[in-house]
């Protein structure tokens, strides 16, 4: 069986590496909820991330503003990061030719709370399905998880199950998948999304939400069947929190 991954991440906020609170981020004008601002420019993680051989991660820009800092992370390592924010079937291909190793895609895809097949079938003609990620960060209401665009604010009618789930692995490599109502608080995983991702999914998972410590590693480990690889942000030292990025890390090549 394939062995879960750890995959970083970057997260741009007004042109600044932060660790935001999910589903706070808003057009308001308010400030989001940050757990963390940090000092090093975004071509320092990504060159970090590059020495330790850890490939796939994504660099996530949180609204405008953040297309100088991303490209800054993506040429530090071209070919090795992810990129998504704002990714439409009409600068996807320049993305791609400035480094990023795939593009991830939620709201143009998921235009006015419905799966915009179109944009999806551009999206697959320019990209290919091999440098195409969907973006399925969810937010549970009643019993079901819907997906949620535009910074996690607002919801769509798409309810993330096997039904979704197996009608879009065809069109992408590899699903990127927050779970909103626990990302950023450090307070563990959500268990229900992760059986169903473990179960459901066709195509490599991955997590992120909540991870606090290698306990929480270890039950994406051993449940996630395999097919589901996760991120931290938060709860790592680099970002703020006590979980050592180094162990983390360590524990990702060992397991290699």
């Amino acid at each position: 069986m394939a062995k879960a991954q750890f995959r970083p991440c970057i997260d741009l906020h007004d042109g600044k590496v932060k660790q935001i609170v999910g589903g706070t981020l808003s057009d308001s004008g308010d400030a989001p909820r940050t757990n963390f601002v940090a000092e090093h420019t975004p071509d320092y993680f990504a060159d970090m991330y590059r020495r330790d051989g850890l490939t796939g991660g994504h660099v996530i820009k949180l609204g405008p503003g953040n297309d100088e800092a991303a490209l800054c992370a993506l040429h530090a390592w071209k070919g090795g990061l992810q990129l998504g924010g704002g990714i439409t079937p009409d600068n996807a291909v320049y993305f791609l030719e400035q480094g990023a190793a795939a593009v991830i895609v939620t709201s143009c895809v998921f235009a006015d709370g419905k799966l915009n097949e179109k944009n999806l079938e551009l999206l697959v003609q320019r990209c290919g399905k091999e440098k195409l990620v969907l973006d399925l960060s969810c937010r549970k209401r009643g019993d079901d998880y819907f997906v949620v665009t535009d910074r996690w604010q607002k919801f769509t009618d798409f309810v993330v199950g096997e039904e979704a789930l197996r009608q879009l692995g065809s069109c992408c490599c590899e699903f990127l998948i927050h779970a909103v109502d626990v990302e950023g608080k450090c307070g563990g995983i959500d268990s229900e999304l992760l059986e169903i991702l473990s179960g459901d999914s066709p195509v490599d998972c991955v997590y992120a939400g909540g991870i606090r410590n290698f306990s929480d590693i270890k039950l994406i480990e051993e449940k996630g069947r395999g097919k589901v690889h996760y991120t931290i942000g938060s709860a790592l030292d680099i970002f703020g929190g006590s979980l050592s990025y180094a162990e983390v890390a360590a524990h990702q090549a060992a397991e290699a």
